[in-house]
């Protein structure tokens, strides 16, 4: 099946030298919610701003369900809806005039009930004759979502979408973003807020200095490079880990009243900890309690970022 979005071999250099993004290469299904991680600077505005049409590549090529987007940009075009960082309203229109424009301006006929369940789907249903110069940071960001929907786009991109925004917000979004999948919207996501992540995509992908260093379905991303960590509580502090156990790798917490011991997710075998604690009764060592804890996808974009 042909994907809905293609990118292949994208590079940007900027004038000065910089070079912002070097060969990234990505394809996205129907349907697919994909998480775009990196930290500030690290190419992901730079390549949707590309693929919307708002900045150049130096090169590459790139093609929406089959339109490449410098050949046949309208085609390309059409097909995309973009919710930017910034707020960036018409301040003095009102909300169902703004929307409303928006879709105009793609060129899609009047459609005043689609409006109407947009802005009751963002909940700006009473505020559809308000002027956005009147609005809270929350409702502008709503306004901006309504704005990226107005024209039925099937591929949809969310650049921090819930950056600063109230819980309500997050919500609505969250739930409107599950309705779009299931009507075959793809939907790209770019956020700080790596639980968002970790809970709503299907595919993970990790961008760093310009470059794509991962793209992963997130069960096997999380399968892959995850830990699970045990904390086994001690009736009695260690000065030391006993030189019996040195073979487990363990770590011996502050205080000396746990040993931490961790271990790949990717291991299906309960062997490794079985031998520890073959080991540990050996050593004469009592404990009190276990914890476990896995690794989020928090933990191992850190780790990616650190190169790990």
């Amino acid at each position: 099946m042909q994907p809905i979005l293609s990118v292949q071999n994208v590079s940007k250099t900027y004038e000065g030298g910089f070079v912002a993004l070097k060969n990234v290469s990505l394809d996205l299904s129907q349907g697919e919610i994909f998480a775009l991680l990196g930290p500030n600077g690290a190419g992901k505005t730079t390549l949707i701003s590309i693929i919307c049409g708002l900045v150049n590549m130096t090169e590459g090529r790139i093609a929406v369900a089959g339109h490449d987007i410098v050949a046949d940009y309208r085609a390309a075009r059409e097909l995309i809806g973009l919710v930017p960082q910034e707020l960036k309203t018409d301040s003095f229109e009102t909300v169902w005039a703004t929307v409303s424009f928006s879709r105009g301006l793609f060129g899609k006929k009047r459609n005043d009930a689609y409006i109407e369940k947009v802005l009751r789907d963002l909940s700006l249903w009473d505020k559809k004759d308000s002027k956005i110069m009147t609005l809270s940071g929350g409702m502008k960001r709503r306004v901006l979502i309504a704005k990226a929907l107005s024209h039925e786009p099937r591929v949809l991109f969310l650049d921090e979408p819930t950056a600063g925004v109230d819980v309500e917000l997050r919500r609505d979004m969250w739930r409107l973003v599950s309705a779009l999948r299931a009507a075959g919207v793809t939907i790209i996501l770019t956020t700080h807020y790596l639980e968002e992540a970790e809970e709503m995509a299907d595919r993970i992908g990790v961008i760093r200095k310009g470059e794509l260093i991962l793209v992963e379905e997130k069960t096997a991303l999380m399968r892959k490079f995850g830990q699970k960590r045990l904390t086994i509580q001690l009736t009695a502090p260690l000065a030391a880990v006993p030189p019996a156990l040195a073979g487990h790798g363990l770590e011996l917490a502050p205080g000396g009243q746990a040993l931490i011991y961790a271990y790949g997710t990717t291991n299906g075998s309960h062997a490794p900890v079985s031998a520890l604690f073959h080991d540990l009764d050996q050593a004469g060592l009592a404990y009190k309690d276990l914890d476990t804890e896995q690794s989020t996808l928090e933990d191992i974009f850190v780790d990616l970022m650190r190169g790990e």
